[in-house]
């Protein structure tokens, strides 16, 4: 299973697909997924969904992994032949001066850019501390003119993402680029396929949504289609194993997947998502019954889906799940195969175990 995680996630991490241009991932998923003869569907926003039907009398079940990655887009091509860009999502300005990007320019097609970094040698003492605002930076292409931009294929309006890399470190870990949430996505690979043959399971509805990053908007849409009573939604949990994080918590690289307790949002979205009492004691006791460790969060500054799908129709029992990331929204994101499967073997065992003495009356459990 670990080789499979790896090969997907890898694979995923490569493809561009910046949040509102995720084509190429969903392609790459869908062809995974007809390679295991589960049917997928497009809706109109671009969530992959494919359902696996299950018992009826069960509680139907959502899973949610997004495809998109955040990044820049074009907003003026200077006369020059540097471009200036915006922000897609949470991009750190102060990760972003010397990165190496790359402009999708369609059709898989992408070209080389590098993001502008004062010559050293000339930047004044109070410039060498100084975090330079994305609307200051600029990104070379080497084009001499704007017409040579344009006549390259950018415009305003291309896609920007850091240049896909990974990065093979010691121990089983990945380095690279959107390992938020293409590894989530792998997980869901491989509860995809050993899901389609088990028998007992409630209906899976997997969807591959689209637009995590820009407001958290795609898996709105398919939760409001597919109806579902249950929400687990995988992505990213801060890991807190570093000089710099530990007082955020205790998540550790490698400790296994993570469930969220708690995820507050506190700048602008003021939203977030505290887990329905039913899912955290069926994860917990799923956990418990393989020897599988699962470690708990509880922070603010991130917030994931469920923050919307939990109020779509009558409300969604929603939870957020996780594999523990470090470096997170930088170009080198880092994350633990071992918690990856880990996190694959606990969404399997807790699916089987909502039968027909599971309930999500939140009175039946203590708060």
């Amino acid at each position: 299973m670990q080789d499979r995680l790896k090969t997907w996630t890898k694979a995923l991490m490569m493809i561009p697909g910046l949040s509102g241009f995720e084509g190429n991932v969903r392609r790459a998923i869908r062809k995974e997924l007809d390679g295991y003869g589960i049917a997928s569907s497009t809706d109109m926003l671009g969530n992959l969904i494919a359902t696996l039907e299950g018992d009826k009398r069960l509680p139907s079940v959502m899973l949610i992994a997004h495809m998109d990655q955040l990044g820049l887009i074009v907003r003026k091509i200077e006369v020059s032949g540097l471009i200036r860009a915006e922000r897609v999502g949470g991009v750190p300005e102060r990760a972003l001066a010397a990165q190496e990007v790359v402009f999708c320019i369609g059709n898989g097609r992408t070209l080389p850019g590098v993001i502008a970094n004062k010559s050293h040698h000339a930047t004044t003492p109070e410039e060498k501390y100084r975090v330079v605002p994305y609307q200051e930076l600029y990104i070379d292409g080497g084009f001499e003119s704007a017409a040579d931009a344009v006549a390259a294929g950018i415009t305003v309006g291309t896609p920007i993402v850091y240049a896909p890399n990974v990065v093979e470190l010691a121990g089983g870990r990945l380095g690279g680029t959107s390992v938020d949430d293409r590894a989530a996505c792998a997980v869901m690979l491989e509860v995809a396929k050993q899901a389609k043959g088990m028998k007992g399971l409630p209906t899976l509805h997997l969807v591959f949504s689209v637009l995590e990053e820009f407001n958290l908007r795609g898996a709105v849409t398919a939760a409001q289609m597919l109806q579902p009573d249950i929400c687990i939604q995988l992505d990213l949990a801060l890991a807190t194993d570093t000089p710099d994080m530990g007082h955020r918590g205790d998540v550790r690289l490698g400790g296994g997947p993570v469930m969220s307790l708690f995820s507050f949002h506190g700048r602008g979205t003021l939203n977030g998502c505290i887990p329905h009492p039913a899912l955290v004691a069926l994860m917990q006791g799923a956990a418990d019954a393989k020897g599988i460790p699962l470690q708990r969060s509880a922070h603010i500054g991130a917030l994931t889906e469920t923050s919307y799908v939990q109020l779509v129709g009558k409300g969604v029992a929603s939870i957020d799940m996780g594999f523990p990331a470090r470096y997170t929204h930088s170009a080198l994101e880092v994350c633990d195969l071992a918690d990856l499967e880990a996190l694959t073997k606990l969404l399997l065992a807790a699916l089987q175990r909502i039968d027909n003495g599971f309930s999500l009356d939140r009175d039946r459990y203590i708060e």
